[in-house]
C-alpha cells in the first residue's frame, strides 16, 4: 500500500515539477528590443512611412469598421464577428484564427464561425527574410547556412518558413516573423481593448442579458495569447519541453529538435521533417506503413501527455501530425495543454463512472468539472446523468463509445446545469476530439476511449491495494465500502450548496408539534442504526489487517473494539424502539 501511495504521490510531484520548469522558463523569456538594421531600415522604407501615415487614421477606422457592422444594436453574432475580422484586415484575421481554436475562451458556434478565416498573405520578400535572421543571429546567411530557399515552405500572417541546411549538413526550418507586425498587433490591441469595453457578443442560443460575453476580458486574453505567438522562443520552449518530456521512444514517435543558436524571439529554427502528412494514408501504405500500427503508436504517446506529463498537445489535427521514415511527428507546438494531477483525477472519475454506469459517480464528476452557481439544480442533474447512462447502458462493445462525443455531451450538461468549466477542460475536450477524429481516419480498429480506460483501471490498481486487506470480505462488502464512501462528498456537496444559501425550504406547519417530534425520533433511530451498521461493516474489514495491537486471538484491538461499540449501538436503538411500542 505504501509503494502504491508513494507512485501516486511521486506522479502528481513530477508533473508540479515540470509544470514549475515550463513556468520558470517562460518567465526567463524577456523581450528584446533590439533596434532595426540599416539593411531592415532600407528595405522596409516604403512600409515605414505608410505605417506612421496609417497608424494616425487606425482608430478611427478601427471604429468606422465596427459601426459598419452596427455592433452597437444588439452585440456580435459569430458571422458579424468573422465578416468584422476580415474587414479589419489581415491583424485581425490573424486574431481571429487564433480565437477560433479556443474554445476555453468563446462558445463553440463562434470557434466554428472563425475557422472559415483565411488570411491572404503575400509572401514576405526573400530579401526582407534573410536581412531578419542576418539581423537576429548577427551572421550572414552564407555563414550559417550551406543552403537555403527562398521560396517559403508556407507563409502566414506573423511570419513564414524556410528550408534551409546548416554547414554541417543538417537539414533544418527556420520560422521568419514579419517586420514591424509585432508593433502593428500591440498597438492594434490597445485599441481594440478601448472599443471592447462597449461591445458584448451573444451567447449561444440566446440574446439575454445573462449570456452576453464580456468581449473585453476575451481581448485580454487573447493578447496574451498573441503575445506568445509573437515571442517564437515560447514555442521553442514548448518544443523542447515536449522532446524531453512527452517523447519516451524516438522510434515509435517524436518531435521536431530545437536548434537553440538559430533561435531567437523573432526567428525559430528546428530540424526539418521530411515526411508527409498523417492525412495521405494512400501514400502511407505505399511506403509499407502498418496503418493501425501507427495508430497504436499516436493513441500511446497522446494518452501519456494527458494522463502521465499532464501537458499536450492542443491542436493535434491532420497538418500537425507527420510521418517521416515510419515515425508519426507532432509539429507546431504554438498552443499547448496543461492539466495537473487532481484534474486527471477528475477525469478518471469521470470515465470510470461511465465504465461502472455508475450515475451519481458521474454527477459528482461533473459537479468537480468547476464551478455551480446558485442556478445549478443537482437533482435536475441526476436526472439528466440518468438519461445519458441509460444510453450508454445499451452499448454492448466499449469500441463504439466515441469519447470525444461523450466529453462533449458532458460539457453540454455542465453548461446546461449552469457549471462554468475551466478553460483548460474544454481546450482538453477539443483536443480529444480532434485526435480521436485523426485515429478515426487513419486507423479504424483504433480507440481511444479503450485505451485511457484502461491506463486509468491501471492507475487505479496502482493506488490502491485490494488483494490484502479486501479479499477476505468479499465483493459484497467492497460494493458495500464504495457505497458508503460516496457519503462524505454528499454531505459536503449539501453542506456546500447550504453554505452559499442555494437550498431553499419553505414550510409552514401548524399543529403538528407531536409529529415533527415522533419524526426526528424516527431520523434519530435511523441513522444510529445506520452508524452502528457502518461500524460494524468497517470493524470487520480491519479484523483482516495486521495492525497492532492485537488480543489474545489475535484480532486488531482496534477493530475489537469497534465491534463491541456496534453491539452496544444496537442494543441501545433496540430498546429505545421497544420502548416506543
Amino acid at each position: 500500500m505504501a509503494d502504491n501511495k508513494s507512485s501516486k504521490e511521486l506522479r502528481k510531484q513530477n508533473k508540479e515539477e515540470l509544470r514549475a520548469q515550463m513556468e520558470e522558463r517562460k518567465a526567463q523569456l524577456k523581450r528584446d528590443r533590439k533596434e532595426m538594421s540599416e539593411t531592415l531600415k532600407q528595405l522596409l522604407a516604403n512600409d515605414l512611412k505608410l505605417y506612421k501615415k496609417q497608424e494616425k487614421k487606425r482608430s478611427a477606422e478601427i471604429i468606422g469598421v465596427f459601426a459598419k457592422h452596427n455592433f452597437y444594436a444588439n452585440g456580435f453574432n459569430p458571422e458579424e464577428l468573422r465578416t468584422t475580422l476580415e474587414d479589419l484586415g489581415p491583424t485581425y484575421v490573424k486574431i481571429g484564427q487564433i480565437m477560433s481554436s479556443r474554445v476555453d475562451m468563446l462558445p463553440e458556434s463562434y470557434c466554428k464561425e472563425l475557422e472559415k478565416l483565411r488570411a491572404n498573405v503575400k509572401e514576405l520578400d526573400p530579401a526582407l527574410a534573410r536581412a531578419v535572421i542576418e539581423q537576429e543571429t548577427g551572421k550572414r546567411i552564407e555563414e550559417i547556412y550551406s543552403e537555403f530557399r527562398d521560396k517559403p515552405l508556407g507563409s502566414a500572417s506573423i511570419g513564414q518558413a524556410h528550408y534551409g541546411v546548416l554547414k554541417d549538413g543538417t537539414k533544418v526550418v527556420t520560422k521568419v516573423q514579419r517586420p514591424l507586425i509585432a508593433d502593428m498587433m500591440r498597438k492594434d490591441f490597445v485599441l481594440l481593448k478601448k472599443i471592447a469595453k462597449v461591445i458584448n457578443i451573444v451567447g449561444e442560443g440566446s440574446e439575454d442579458d445573462d449570456s452576453m460575453i464580456d468581449l473585453l476580458s476575451v481581448i485580454e486574453e487573447l493578447e496574451k495569447v498573441t503575445e506568445e505567438e509573437l515571442d517564437f522562443r515560447v514555442e521553442a520552449a514548448n518544443t523542447r519541453f515536449f522532446k524531453e518530456n512527452c517523447i519516451e521512444d524516438e522510434t515509435k514517435v517524436n518531435c521536431p529538435t530545437v536548434y537553440d543558436e538559430l533561435t531567437t524571439e523573432r526567428i525559430f529554427t528546428m530540424s526539418f521533417v521530411d515526411g508527409v502528412s498523417i492525412a495521405k494514408k494512400d501514400k502511407l501504405v505505399a511506403q509499407g506503413l502498418d496503418l493501425d500500427q501507427l495508430g497504436d503508436q499516436l493513441i500511446d504517446n497522446y494518452i501519456h501527455q494527458v494522463l502521465d506529463v499532464g501537458t499536450f498537445h492542443a491542436d493535434p489535427h491532420q497538418g500537425n501530425i507527420m510521418v517521416a521514415n515510419g515515425v508519426p511527428y507532432w509539429i507546431d507546438f504554438g498552443m499547448i495543454g496543461r492539466i495537473t494531477e487532481s484534474d486527471v483525477s477528475v477525469i478518471q472519475n469521470l470515465i470510470l463512472s461511465l465504465v461502472d454506469l455508475d450515475s451519481e459517480a458521474m454527477v459528482n464528476a461533473i459537479m468537480s468539472f468547476g464551478a455551480a452557481s446558485p442556478q445549478t439544480n443537482r437533482n435536475k442533474l441526476t436526472e439528466d446523468v440518468g438519461a445519458m447512462m441509460d444510453k450508454y447502458s445499451a452499448v454492448t462493445n466499449i469500441m463504439d463509445i466515441d469519447l470525444g462525443n461523450l466529453l462533449g455531451e458532458v460539457t453540454d450538461l455542465a453548461s446546461k446545469h449552469h457549471i462554468s468549466i475551466p478553460g483548460k477542460y474544454t481546450m482538453l475536450v477539443r483536443s480529444i476530439a480532434t485526435i480521436e477524429g485523426v485515429i478515426e481516419q487513419l486507423s479504424p480498429n483504433g480507440n481511444l476511449f479503450e485505451s485511457i480506460a484502461n491506463k486509468l483501471i491501471d492507475r487505479v490498481k496502482q493506488s490502491i491495494d485490494v488483494s490484502g486487506t479486501l479479499k477476505s470480505a468479499g465483493k459484497d462488502i467492497l460494493s458495500t465500502s464504495k457505497k458508503a464512501a460516496k457519503l462524505p462528498v454528499l454531505t459536503a456537496d449539501a453542506l456546500n450548496t447550504l453554505v452559499r444559501g442555494r437550498t431553499k425550504v419553505n414550510l409552514e406547519l401548524t399543529g403538528y408539534e407531536e409529529l415533527l417530534k415522533e419524526t426526528k425520533s424516527i431520523v434519530k433511530n435511523i441513522i444510529l442504526s445506520f452508524f452502528a451498521c457502518l461500524l460494524f461493516v468497517g470493524s470487520c474489514i480491519l479484523a483482516g489487517a495486521d495492525l497492532a495491537p492485537k488480543t489474545r486471538h489475535g484480532m486488531p484491538l482496534l477493530a475489537a473494539g469497534g465491534i463491541l461499540v456496534s453491539i452496544a449501538l444496537g442494543i441501545y436503538v433496540a430498546i429505545r424502539l421497544a420502548k416506543k411500542k
